[in-house]
């Protein structure tokens, strides 16, 4: 697990390998990643948008930006948490990710980036 805190927002995230595949004739490693957003400042804060950064072995680099996570915009009181799951898929057994949430802090009526520390993707198979 990896754990970053920025602004009083921890983000914490655990990852796992789900399987292989084959598309368009081609192999694709599914990895599962489960993050925890937890709200340590005195602020009620909103989730507005995600930005992802992906890579893999190949060195093949994906971005991804969008409307909240999974289809939401949690909005965190002091104390509170948000959990969701999503994944990607690569085009090889290792890779890694990061990014950051676009948020609102309503007490101060403020925008601000909630960084999401790197983290790796790796089939066990793949290791030694």
């Amino acid at each position: 697990m990896v754990q970053q805190v920025t602004s009083g927002i921890k983000i914490s995230v655990e990852t796992n390998f789900e399987g292989t595949f084959y598309k368009n004739y081609k192999v694709h490693f599914a990895f599962g990643y489960k993050v925890t957003i937890e709200n340590q400042s005195k602020d009620s804060v909103q989730l507005n948008s995600r930005y992802w950064k992906i890579l893999d072995a190949l060195n093949k680099e994906e971005t991804i930006e969008g409307e909240g996570v999974i289809g939401k915009k949690p909005v965190l009181k002091p104390g509170e948490s948000h959990t969701y799951n999503s994944g990607c898929l690569l085009s090889s057994p290792f890779g890694a990710m990061q990014g950051h949430y676009n948020m609102v802090n309503f007490t101060k009526a403020s925008k601000f980036k909630v960084y999401i520390p790197a983290f790796k993707l790796s089939a066990p198979f793949a290791l030694n």
